[in-house]
């Protein structure tokens, strides 16, 4: 009897204790984009957190499906006063919460963590989720531009995938030699559709150029670097073999072995080095780049945090701080092929010092960061509008209904008059 009394009496404590805590628990609302590359290790990551903080529970929004629309959710969110507590967004996307004054900047949390400067975390990164000098994002997963390609096609060609062609002019006659191969392979594709015009801004800025001028009130991107740029983009087509294909083709076809060559970010490496597999020999090479102060834009995403009550923030700090910190960062990279913005994990044989070392095609982006730049973000209420105009210019020289000269003098001019004045 009193065995059965004192199995009772315990379980009744047991489930005291749990409705307590569950009671007691802060709820922490995320949102993020691209599930595809995030769902994953996102949900490892709160999983991860949760079990070492019980007092916290994350709950995810359904993913927006690109930074643009995480942006016009969010927006949208804020009228309706439906904001999340932390929502991760573009790199290029911080500017316009800023400006509405609906992020929090982060510089109070900062100060307030005592042992900062041995939290990995490193200044230049950091810097990535600045606006006007001040914190307002962490950096989650960054990235560079770089190129894939077949290496077992490569020799096919005649060519040395020890010796990958450090110019586009030099890509351009590798991938004519790959498309005359038996079987009729794609020589190579250029992703330049990458949202947030990434990909466009990455050949401006390898040629040092500039989006706008420093004051930002009138566009620069027509100058020498983008003149350079815009037939670089046209010369693609019309020397380097490359279709008119969206981004899920070039991606399936460079999977399945039938594209010698591909310029897209770091991000997708993770995921296209397990559906390789042993297909074929799977390299990466640096983007090229020419000019003087060449630069090279940063991909990716930072954690913003838009949560207003006091318990709320230090609660979504403590998540960012998880998620942005050595073991978040460390799940991130090997679910993926950004690289995170905390130095610790490279630094940590047991995090990722052993990853790296095992896996060259990982090394590539991190051999680009001194070339990092931020991804820019144009000024004002047009910044969503002058993405997609710019991205209308450059499918118009992709699909050669337009001389790219004349595209991008047209798309100066639109760019111009969507500016703030």
């Amino acid at each position: 009897m009193k065995s059965w009394i004192s199995r009772l009496a315990f379980g009744l404590a047991a489930a005291c204790t749990a409705l307590g805590t569950q009671a007691q628990q802060t709820e922490i609302v995320v949102d993020y984009a691209i599930p595809d590359l995030f769902k994953e290790v996102h949900e490892a990551i709160a999983k991860e957190f949760m079990a070492r903080n019980p007092q916290y529970k994350v709950t995810f929004r359904a993913p927006a499906p690109g930074y643009e629309e995480a942006t016009q959710n969010a927006l949208r969110q804020a009228v309706t006063n439906q904001l999340p507590d932390v929502s991760y967004q573009g790199l290029n996307r911080q500017r316009i919460f800023v400006d509405r004054n609906l992020a929090v900047e982060l510089t109070p949390f900062v100060q307030k963590e005592k042992n900062w400067p041995s939290m990995g975390y490193d200044p230049a990164l950091m810097s990535l989720g600045q606006v006007k000098g001040r914190q307002y994002g962490m950096g989650f997963s960054l990235s560079t531009p770089i190129i894939y390609y077949n290496a077992d096609l490569v020799r096919r060609a005649g060519g040395d995938p020890a010796s990958f062609p450090s110019t586009w002019e030099g890509i351009f006659a590798l991938a004519r030699k790959i498309s005359a191969l038996e079987g009729k392979p794609s020589g190579m594709h250029y992703d330049w559709d990458i949202t947030g015009n990434w990909m466009w801004q990455a050949l401006v800025f390898s040629n040092g150029g500039t989006m706008l001028t420093a004051d930002e009130k009138k566009v620069s991107f027509d100058g020498a670097a983008g003149q350079k740029a815009i037939e670089t983009l046209a010369a693609m087509v019309r020397d380097g073999t490359m279709r008119d294909v969206s981004q899920a083709t070039a991606l399936q076809d460079f999977i399945s072995g039938t594209l010698g060559i591909w310029a897209h970010s770091t991000s997708r490496l993770g995921g296209v080095t397990k559906q390789v597999g042993s297909r074929f020999d799977l390299r990466t090479a640096p983007f090229p780049v020419g000019g003087n102060g060449a630069r090279l834009p940063a991909g990716g995403n930072v954690a913003m945090m838009f949560a207003k009550d006091p318990r709320k923030q230090a609660a979504a700090w403590d998540y960012m701080k998880f998620a942005t910190g050595p073991t978040g960062a460390t799940m991130m990279v090997k679910a993926t092929g950004y690289f995170p913005a905390n130095l610790l994990p490279s630094q940590d044989a047991k995090l990722l010092g052993e990853f790296y070392k095992a896996s060259p095609n990982h090394v590539t982006a991190i051999r680009q960061l001194p070339m990092l730049t931020a991804w820019y973000a144009f000024p004002g209420d047009n910044g969503l509008k002058i993405t997609d105009v710019i991205k209308d210019h450059l499918q118009s020289v992709v699909s050669k209904s337009t001389p790219p000269g004349d595209a991008l003098k047209t798309m100066a001019r639109d760019v111009q008059v969507l500016l703030p004045r």
